[in-house]
């Protein structure tokens, strides 16, 4: 296991020195950048020297004066030291921008992850134990719906009877009152009331993929020799279930979680948008549609680097709940 371990470790080097060339690039195929667009505003604004001498100071502080593959160099290089650039828009450090978010998009991700595991598997292992009984029928119906129902039309329609039933918009994660204001007991309290949107938003499409899942993995498993073996030599039918079928079927949900490690930081883009929430995701599009390439190429090699984290922790917990699975 230790040799696979590393061996994982250095074949995702190279893989992310791939990404970081791809993303570096690619984020700048479009004709212009940041700045072409802050030339246009200053010289509409002022529309003298001055102004292209202040566009020209900020070509050479962001280092858009040098070569393309110089400039990437100079980037990676940072890495190391913890310096990854400054982002256009917002003129501060990448790392103090993505920081500033980095709290809620742990918060809410990880919460409702951590939901969408205690929902889906219970009612998954419930669904398949009691096959085409009228609540296996009920739970498969709501399955189908929470599939299908795009998140941001849920986030609407939470919000819409949130203000029915409450009589106070509940957008963002704070009030009007609380927004910007140090932390308190009552800032919190309007956090809790707050966050349970976003928390059923992002984490409903995800418990019914992962209840549907599990059940079909489930009823593939009950009907192997072993479980028949373990029943007929008198193993309890719970017993049987928890111990020996669930721990079959729920290696597709460990391979589901390594995948999901980089949604923790992206905060489910679309839905955070519509929820006007300050998450890593929506700040990843508003960096790409204006070309801020320091901060959006940041952002994209985090999620890339997740994903190798979040398959390797995959496929260690693969290794110790199914003891078939050996790495030679």
């Amino acid at each position: 296991m230790t040799s696979y371990v590393i061996r994982r470790i250095i074949l995702g080097v190279p893989t992310l020195a791939a990404i970081s060339v791809i993303s570096f690039f690619i984020i700048q195929l479009p004709e212009g950048d940041f700045l072409d667009r802050k030339i246009a505003q200053l010289e509409q604004e002022f529309g003298d020297r001055s102004s292209l001498e202040r566009v020209e100071a900020l070509r050479v502080r962001y280092g858009l004066d040098r070569p393309l593959w110089n400039r990437y160099i100079n980037w990676v290089a940072g890495f190391a030291r913890g310096d990854f650039g400054e982002s256009f828009e917002y003129e501060r450090e990448v790392k103090e921008v993505i920081w500033e978010r980095l709290g809620f998009t742990v918060l809410i991700s990880l919460g409702s992850l951590v939901l969408t595991y205690m929902v889906a598997i219970p009612l998954g292992i419930y669904s398949a134990t009691h096959q085409h009984k009228w609540s296996d029928n009920l739970l498969t119906m709501v399955s189908f719906i929470g599939m299908s129902i795009p998140g941001f039309l849920l986030a609407l329609g939470l919000m819409v009877f949130a203000f029915e039933a409450f009589g106070v918009p509940l957008c963002g994660l704070f009030s009007l009152e609380y927004e910007g204001a140090p932390w308190s007991w009552g800032k919190f309290e309007d956090l809790l009331k707050h966050l349970w949107i976003p928390l059923i938003v992002v984490g409903i499409n995800g418990t019914a993929e992962l209840m549907r899942i599990m059940r079909g993995n489930l009823l593939d498993v009950l009907g192997q020799p072993f479980i028949n073996t373990a029943r007929a030599k008198g193993v309890k039918e719970w017993v049987a279930i928890t111990k020996h079928a669930v721990r079959i079927a729920i290696n597709p949900l460990i391979s589901h979680m390594g995948m999901s490690l980089p949604r923790l930081f992206s905060g489910a883009a679309l839905v955070s948008i519509v929820l006007g929430l300050p998450t890593v995701g929506p700040l990843l599009l508003r960096s790409l549609l204006n070309e801020d390439i320091y901060l959006s190429g940041t952002i994209l090699m985090m999620y890339s680097l997740l994903l190798l984290i979040g398959n390797l922790l995959a496929d260690i917990g693969l290794a110790c709940a199914d003891p078939r699975i050996r790495y030679e």
